[in-house]
């Protein structure tokens, strides 16, 4: 059996063993950013001597108080990463999963993901992590810095960067394999991989990647636009540009995201269709917004797993960023050049609900992710997928295969309460049927860099799309109306 002490660079840590699985949790992978480092690139973890507990998991990112999150603590020490594997030793060295957490870049927890399915069933190592959120990860301070108390932008996209990178040097000590590494993300997460894959910092650190339901446009914003909600920010503080340097380091750390709050929903009223929270184009860290990069090829020829679920915004009465309503999306359609009434035509019965939810679904997720899958199907093989699955008691609750569903079969949650609860009116077989199905197509990727021969790629000539339900089948260039009805439209910078 393996040893639940392993010994990584920056020194030992000591996990728990369960009945499936080894786990490792809040393992350092940066220094605590606090202080001098608040709003600063990640640093190196201090070495520690002895034997580090990593049975529990620390604090959760700071962040807005969230269902989701619960009662675990929040604060600022929040650099860490969570391993598990399965309990025994391996001959080989195993494939490495990295998931990256959603969320809108300004809530959520790694510690919500428990990766023993995924490992067991795969023979795998699955490492998840936190990265800042809000306005400590998400916004662009840099020109309030001053000589002595400079600041630097795209913090999340750094931790995620500084994640893999410990992951290159110490995974092999947990058995993990460095040199075959997928790196996988859903929603916000799901952005973040997509600018992992242009981000030259991160060049070789995965070799694929597996996008869930990306909001492919709100990947990043530019400099201005970044700027400008900074300033807004600090408006919503009540403080001068000439004393921002002092306040951003000592505001209290739930001020500073309760303001980020404050101003998101500011800019989406007044911005429709917008959502400025996201890494900055700088230049430099950051080059080119994801999506413009992955459209000009220049991305990195990872083998990609990208898809959405079917009616993904079917909460969306409850989130200001999605525009549902007939008067919302005819703003958020004027914002981009395009026709109102060309786009709603193409979904029959509009502005009824069942069709709101599939307009607003494709303008956020599904219009974007066709330019991800042009683009970058002729780089490396690429594989799309659509969600379709819902236990019977969501599809007589309208909601359907909503937003982050499919993450339940991912992580391997028949056996939980969420589904035990799902399924009461029925679906618990097809539940059973479509987690082994997404597992093991997620895990014969993470082998191999395709999926299992039952998904055949995407081309631009044949838009192979697995529609995975129970049971799951292969369309070609499904709902081409609506794709062409959408074609070549962008959303344009807040401000």
């Amino acid at each position: 059996m393996l040893a639940t002490d392993v010994e990584t660079a920056d020194g030992v840590v000591r996990g728990r063993r369960t009945p499936r699985a080894l786990q490792w949790r809040s393992i350092p992978y940066a220094a605590a950013p606090v202080g001098e480092l608040r709003l600063r690139a990640p640093q190196p973890v201090p070495p520690w001597v002895g034997v580090r507990d990593a049975t529990r998991f620390g604090y959760a990112v700071v962040q807005r108080r969230n269902p989701m999150v619960g009662l675990r603590r929040t604060g600022e020490d929040c650099l860490t990463l969570n391993v598990t594997t399965p309990p025994d030793p391996s001959a080989r060295s195993r494939p490495v999963l990295v998931f990256i957490h959603g969320g809108g870049y300004v809530f959520d927890t790694a510690a919500r993901y428990p990766g023993d399915s995924l490992a067991a069933r795969g023979d795998a190592v699955v490492v998840t992590l936190n990265y800042r959120l809000g306005a400590l990860g998400y916004f662009d301070f840099t020109e309030f810095s001053t000589a002595d108390r400079p600041f630097e932008s795209n913090l999340g996209l750094r931790d995620q960067a500084a994640a893999l990178r410990w992951v290159r040097r110490n995974i092999a000590a947990f058995g993990g394999d460095p040199g075959n590494v997928t790196v996988f993300g859903e929603s916000s997460g799901a952005d973040a991989v997509l600018t992992l894959m242009v981000t030259p910092a991160t060049a070789g650190l995965f070799h694929r990647a597996i996008a869930q339901s990306p909001a492919a446009d709100w990947a990043a914003v530019d400099v201005e636009e970044a700027r400008r909600f900074a300033r807004r920010l600090l408006g919503r503080l009540g403080v001068a540009p000439d004393s921002a340097a002092q306040a951003l380091t000592t505001a209290v750390a739930k001020d500073l995201c309760q303001a980020a709050e404050r101003a998101l929903r500011e800019v989406v009223r007044a911005f429709p269709g917008s959502y400025p929270i996201a890494p900055v184009v700088d230049g430099a860290f950051l080059p080119l917004a994801p999506l413009d990069a992955i459209t000009a090829g220049s991305a990195q020829a990872v083998p990609l797993i990208v898809g959405t679920n079917r009616d993904e915004c079917a909460l969306s009465q409850f989130d200001a960023t999605v525009p549902t309503t007939a008067p919302v999306l005819r703003a958020a359609l004027e914002r981009c050049g395009a026709d109102y009434e060309r786009v709603v035509a193409a979904y029959p019965g509009y502005p009824k609900r069942s069709a709101a939810i599939q307009v607003s679904t494709d303008f956020v997720l599904w219009r974007p992710m066709q330019a991800v899958l042009e683009g970058h199907s002729g780089r490396a093989p690429t594989f799309c997928y659509r969600f379709d699955f819902a236990p019977r008691a969501l599809r007589l609750a309208g909601l359907g295969a909503l937003h982050g569903i499919e993450l339940l079969p991912v992580f391997g949650g028949v056996e939980s309460v969420p589904v035990r609860l799902l399924t009461l009116a029925g679906g618990r077989q097809g539940f059973r049927a479509v987690q082994s199905e997404v597992q093991e197509h997620w895990l014969a990727f993470a082998r191999t860099g395709r999926p299992l021969a039952s998904w055949p790629e995407y081309t631009v000539a044949q838009r192979n799309t697995r529609i995975i339900d129970h049971p799951s089948r292969i369309e070609v260039d499904p709902q081409r109306e609506r794709r062409l009805v959408w074609e070549g439209l962008r959303v344009p910078a807040a401000g």
